[in-house]
Parts: C-alpha cells; structure tokens; sequence
C-alpha cells in the first residue's frame, strides 16, 4: 500500500482522498484554508470567502458520472447528500412517461444540488476515514525532488518539515502552484494547452418561499438571446439560482451586479421569467465571475512523463469553463481512476497519463470548441441561429431518441459527433421538421433594444 500526499481539500482532492484510503492507502491531505464545509450550509455558501474558489457560489448541475462514482465508491456519501437535500432529476422526466428503457438509460441523472452540499458530504465521510488524516490550514510550500531521468517526486514541503510520500497527487485546482515547483526544481515543464473563452457569468441566489408555490411547471431550464445566454438551476432545499451568460467584452455587464437591473432583464428570458415567477426570496447579490478559460495541463510530454511520483486530478489536471458543467464529473472520474490503480501510478505515471489523455481530454477539446461558437455568436450579434441546430436542440423535448443523445452529450457518455451524427437522430430530426414545415430558427429571448431599455441612461 502507498503512502499518499494529496495537495488540496477540495471535491476533487476529498475524493482523491476518500477512494484511495478505502482502499487502504495511507492518505494526509494538506488544505490550505482552515475552515472546512460543516453541516450549516447556508453559513458555509453565503459566507465562506473563498477567493481562489469563484466557482464554489456558481451554480452547478452534477452530471451523471458524479452519481455513477460516489455509488460504487462511496454510497454512504451518496446517501448523505440526498439527505442534505440534493434531488435527482432523469432527463426523460421531462415526459410525461420514460420510453422505452435501452441499456444505460438508468445513469442519465443530474443531481440538482449546489456545489457545497457535495463537499459537506465529503468531508464528513473523510473525517470517518481511519486511513486518511486531513491537515487543515497548512500550506504546502513545495515539492522534494531526487535527481533522476525523469526525477522523482518523494513528498511534499508544508511548514518546516518534508513530509515523504510514493506518490503526490495535485489536487490544487486551476491555479495550482505545481508546474511552477517543477520548473523551479529543473524539470521538463508541463505540457499546457490553455484557451481564453471570451465570456462572463453572472448569477443569483433564489429560495421558494415556504408557503408560495413550487413548481413553475414544465419550462424549459435555458433560454437564449442573440448576444446572451439565461439559465435556471433548481437546486437543493427549495433554492435555485438564474444565470446569466455573454461576452466579456459586452458594455452592459458592469450594470447587471445591480441586483435590479439583473432581475429585470433576467425577466425578459422564458426560463427565468418563470421561476422568477413564483416570487421567491432573494439570498445573495449578483455573483460575477470572469476569466473562464479551458486548461489542459499534461505531466507528460512526447518524451513520457516530466517527473514521477506525482500526477494531477481535478481542476489541476482538467480545467474547463461551467458552460457544460463537467469539472466536478471529470474531477470524480479521475479520482476514481487513481484509487484504484494507485501501486501501479506511484511505481511508473505512465499509464495514467494515457488514460487521461484517452478518457478526459476529448472533452476538453469538445469545451473549446463549443466555446468558440459561443464567444463568436455572443459578440457578434447580427447572424441568426443556424437552422438545423436550432430543430435539433428543440426535437429533444418532443422526441425521446433525440433527448437521449441530448442526455449522452450532457452526461459524458458520448462527444455531440458521436451522439448527434447517427441515422436514427437524423431520421427523428428530418421527421420532426417534415411535421413543421414553417418551422423558423429563431431565440427566446429579448431583442437588444429591449435588453438596454432597462439598463440605466
């Protein structure tokens, strides 16, 4: 068994964490911050700052790999966030009735839940760990190196001491300091394919009132602008949150922190429009969040890997903008991944590598290519939705076998060529047009006359 050096407390490093010491590997994870998510979420998400963690107060959606993994490896943990309040949501709820079941349909489950639950969940399971021990408020400062072709990683630097270990995984998230250790220690830097992705997010905190309605009926959960995306995330505990989504370089993104400004164009979106509807409480300003980019950052180049002893997970490993909402899902998966081939990853990285080049990496790149659409469609306004997508996109919620491919681009089970360049969805997608034949690719949301008629003079 190894003895495991985690850098980071986050989902991913929990995760890491919690698998391998079930499987009897000796874990210390080393976080930073002395504060860990307890059992008062509402503490925990609206007053926890958190500054090298933006995204902990985005909204988020846990795609079916979340579900998947803690079910196998961690099913205590599973149960833990239902009862905390997560919900389950299958994609074909949206009908009335699932069609017909094909293999794999059982997995298509989101779990609406934020992202705070999830790691209270987590670190409660960590605390029980007989193998793991969980240092908070030390910072790791660095990395012991021994010379080598390629050298090797035997521990890490936190406070006075080095603390040896087979094997150090960075769980350090998107501003991990690691590749700058290694290229301070003489290795081969790190291979880093990074994607700026031109767009700004912007979200808000809602609670249902107890005794107002709860359900805005069936709506569906996203709408579109020419320049802007709108979205509702139903989460846990009767919250949601309505995020909006546009280019950086778009002037009227400073006015939308104006909580009022925010609720009243969010309004002129259908999705939001309806939850907003219901009345309920706001519980938080306008959160923005900038910078987004896709980063894929290899240990290994063309000549193996730059050093062993140390492999990367999570955000440290794999970082690509909420869009899709995939961090957490590849996060896990990785982790997983990890745990259970950790003798064989502390002995030679090689194999883990690959793995995630083979496994992860396709949707980082299918990320970098959506986002490209996006940022050229959200700056330049004038082109109308392209036909064929925009019938694609609606077919799904009439038609089960399109919102099954929908669901296996959403879930990680297949890339959108593989998913959407098939003969049945062709055929369901030429047949749901042949019965619209005045059908008209056009967005459901406001104009942008009617988007600055609200915004201040």
């Amino acid at each position: 068994m190894a003895r495991v050096a985690v850098i980071g407390g986050g989902i991913s490093g929990l995760g890491v964490a919690l698998m391998l010491g079930r499987r009897g590997h000796a874990v210390t994870l080393f976080e930073q911050d002395a504060r860990q998510a307890g059992d008062d979420l509402h503490q925990d998400f609206h007053h926890w700052h958190r500054p090298r963690i933006p995204q902990a107060v985005q909204p988020h959606s846990l795609l079916a790999p979340v579900r998947t993994v803690l079910r196998a490896e961690a099913p205590d943990v599973y149960a833990d966030l239902l009862a905390r309040g997560a919900r389950e949501y299958h994609d074909f709820d949206w009908f009335d009735e699932h069609p017909p079941h094909r293999a794999g349909d059982e997995e298509l489950v989101t779990l609406r839940t934020r992202r705070i639950v999830l790691e209270a969940a987590l670190t409660e399971a960590v605390r029980r760990e007989p193998t793991v021990e969980v240092r908070c408020g030390h910072r790791v400062s660095g990395l012991v190196v021994e010379e080598g072709r390629p050298p090797r990683v035997t521990g890490v630097q936190a406070g006075p001491q080095a603390h040896r270990a087979d094997l150090v995984v960075d769980a350090a998230g998107r501003r991990s300091p690691v590749p700058g250790w290694l290229a301070a220690a003489g290795c081969r830097p790190p291979v880093v394919d990074s994607h700026r992705t031109g767009i700004t997010y912007l979200c808000r905190w809602y609670r249902l009132r107890p005794d107002g309605p709860r359900d805005p009926g069936r709506v569906r959960n996203g709408s579109a602008a020419a320049f802007a995306l709108a979205g509702v995330f139903p989460s846990d505990n009767d919250t949601f949150a309505v995020n909006l989504v546009l280019a950086t370089s778009d002037p009227t993104r400073t006015a939308l922190t104006d909580p009022a400004v925010f609720e009243a164009v969010a309004r002129l979106f259908p999705a939001c429009a309806a939850w907003l509807g219901l009345d309920p409480e706001p519980q938080s300003a306008v959160l923005p969040m900038a910078g987004l980019d896709n980063r894929w950052t290899a240990l290994a180049d063309a000549d193996g890997p730059v050093v062993t002893g140390l492999v990367n997970a999570g955000d440290s490993l794999i970082h690509t903008n909420p869009t899709l909402g995939h961090g957490v899902a590849l996060g896990l998966r990785a982790a997983q991944h990890l745990a259970a081939h950790a003798d064989r990853i502390a002995a030679d990285p090689t194999g883990y590598h690959t793995w995630t080049t083979e496994t992860l990496r396709p949707w980082h790149d299918t990320q970098v290519a959506a986002d490209r659409v996006n940022e050229q469609r959200l700056a330049d306004s004038s082109a109308p939705p392209e036909r064929r997508a925009a019938a694609l996109a609606a077919c799904a919620f009439d038609d089960p076998v399109v919102m099954r491919a929908r669901a296996h681009v959403r879930h990680l089970v297949r890339t959108p060529d593989d998913a959407y360049d098939t003969d049945e969805v062709e055929r369901h997608v030429t047949a749901w047009l042949a019965d619209r034949p005045d059908f008209v690719a056009e967005y459901d949301g406001p104009t942008r006359d009617q988007w600055e008629a609200l915004l201040p003079a």
